[in-house]
């Protein structure tokens, strides 16, 4: 047996609709190790100040920041995409968390997607956070598919120096999760573990609850010694009371510890 250095925190994404100031209330209940602030919507999400005290309060490190990439957080931060990047930066810096999350372009952000691979590049040079790049995926209805990302929605496609592997997008982009993290390496320095059926929507089921190879990519972790952070990144939205949210949290934060503790797979097997 062996259990690695990564430390499980929770998303405040996966409280949604309740509040940020909920997300860390949870995550101290619960026991996770940290927390990942998604940068959105909610005012506390974007002020310094405010997590720093809820931080403290609860005793929750934040252990990363979600840049604001999202549709509904284009205005979040202002409209330039590159100071989002420098606001998440200096909103890690002064939190203490380790990295930033960050998904590649959108397509009609042409500038911005032309310099995305070497600004990532020069921003890294300039802080010890890691900006670990996302994995997204292709946009479906019905039986058409639209990239809506650039370079690509498979980061592995560019040279960044830091990635992050998000299993409900795996499942989503109907590609293989585990071949994903091989192609990644020692580069894979985030994790947002949920689960997903393959589906055109963007699931982030419990992990467990779907079709994605939570247990062996967290059995993999375990036995590679990945030093990083596994963030529970579920969607608890269609939750019927508070008690049920935190019951899916639980169940999560049970599955990614037993699983981080319990490695079947070795390497060369």
């Amino acid at each position: 047996m062996r259990i690695p250095d990564a430390k499980v925190a929770l998303s405040t994404a996966s409280v949604y609709p309740e509040s940020t100031a909920t997300a860390f209330e949870i995550a101290a209940r619960l026991g996770y190790d940290g927390v990942e602030v998604m940068v959105w919507t909610d005012p506390v999400s974007q002020d310094i100040d405010a997590l720093r005290r809820l931080s403290d309060y609860h005793g929750v490190p934040v252990l990363a920041v979600h840049a604001p990439c999202l549709l509904i957080t284009q205005r979040v931060w202002s409209t330039d995409p590159w100071v989002k990047l420098q606001r998440a930066r200096s909103a890690a810096e002064k939190l203490g968390a380790s990295t930033v999350v960050v998904h590649p372009p959108f397509r009609w952000q042409r500038s911005y997607a032309r310099e995305f691979v070497r600004g990532v590049w020069r921003m890294e040079h300039e802080t010890d956070v890691k900006f670990a790049v996302e994995n997204m995926y292709p946009w479906r209805y019905r039986d058409r598919e639209m990239l809506a990302y650039a370079p690509d929605w498979d980061p592995t496609q560019e040279d960044y120096r830091h990635f992050t592997v998000d299993l409900s997008h795996t499942a989503t982009a109907r590609n293989d999760a585990v071949e994903m993290m091989q192609r990644m390496g020692d580069r894979l320095a985030h994790v947002h573990l949920a689960d997903g059926n393959g589906s055109a929507k963007d699931e982030h089921l419990v992990p467990g609850r779907g079709s994605q190879p939570c247990a062996q990519v967290l059995e993999r972790l375990a036995a590679t010694g990945f030093d990083g952070h596994v963030v529970v990144e579920v969607n608890t939205r269609r939750a019927m009371s508070a008690a049920e949210r935190e019951a899916d949290l639980a169940e999560a934060l049970a599955f990614t510890r037993l699983h981080l503790a319990s490695p079947t797979w070795v390497p060369g097997s």
